[in-house]
């Protein structure tokens, strides 16, 4: 079953699982996902939806983005949406110092919790940075002056140098809330019965969050789907390096 347990678990105290990393979380938790992840990606440019869903909603607001500077997209989503994901995680911070003082059993699927939101929305901030890669609105067609260039095209150094910088790629919005599903691992720590919905909570509010961006011209669908992998990554590699450095210690 994709991202199931693995089969090889150990009670532990606490009602978690002891969890070992053979072939079966592997394939579960990193082979699945990426198989799916690259299947949608090849959809979206096999059909072009990158162009057709941005230019259907263009087209939708009357040719230009009105909903740039929404209220709602713009205040209560955009900017709503990034300081609630930062005053979660300064809450779970306050709730792990309480935790090691205390010495509560889930202090380390926190403080996992805690590295793989941070390290999420780092990376993909500081891929951002670089990647020179323009936003919708800034495109011929839909809005903008710029040429429509595709990811490959951008990397391959096809861009060309008279063009102004850009930092659209990846979706940094919708990161502060895919950056969540590292919840899964949490829960597949502490209570592996509502891993699902940790999984839904960061799905639902990276979707909620990347397509805001989206109908503000902000994004296109690749980007999101972009974001969405690199935060599932690093929360797999966060929960295994935790799980084996708890193993070191006893």
């Amino acid at each position: 079953m994709i991202l199931d347990l693995p089969r090889r678990a150990q009670p532990m105290r606490g009602g978690g699982l002891r969890l070992r990393h053979g072939r079966d979380f592997t394939a579960d938790h990193l082979g699945w996902p990426l198989l799916l992840w690259a299947l949608a990606l090849a959809l979206v440019s096999v059909l072009d939806l990158d162009w057709q869903l941005s230019h259907a909603l263009f087209g939708w607001e009357g040719y230009r983005w009105v909903l740039r500077d929404h209220p709602i997209t713009e205040s209560v989503l955009h900017r709503g949406g990034h300081d609630l994901s930062i005053a979660a995680w300064v809450a779970l911070l306050v709730a792990w110092v309480q935790a090691q003082r205390r010495r509560w059993p889930m202090r380390g699927a926190m403080a996992a919790l805690l590295v793989s939101v941070l390290l999420s929305t780092l990376l993909v901030s500081w891929i951002k940075s670089w990647s020179n890669i323009d936003c919708p609105w800034d495109i011929d067609g839909l809005g903008g002056l710029r040429p429509h260039l595709s990811l490959w095209e951008t990397f391959t150094g096809q861009r060309p140098a008279s063009l102004p910088r850009a930092r659209c790629f990846p979706a940094g919005q919708a990161s502060a809330g895919y950056a969540w599903v590292a919840l899964y691992f949490f829960a597949l720590r502490t209570r592996p019965a509502w891993r699902w919905h940790g999984l839904a909570a960061g799905l639902g509010t990276g979707a909620v969050l990347g397509f805001a961006q989206q109908l503000r011209g902000a994004h296109f669908l690749s980007h999101d789907l972009w974001t969405l992998v690199l935060c599932w990554l690093v929360a797999t590699g966060v929960h295994a390096c935790s799980l084996r450095c708890r193993g070191r210690r006893g």
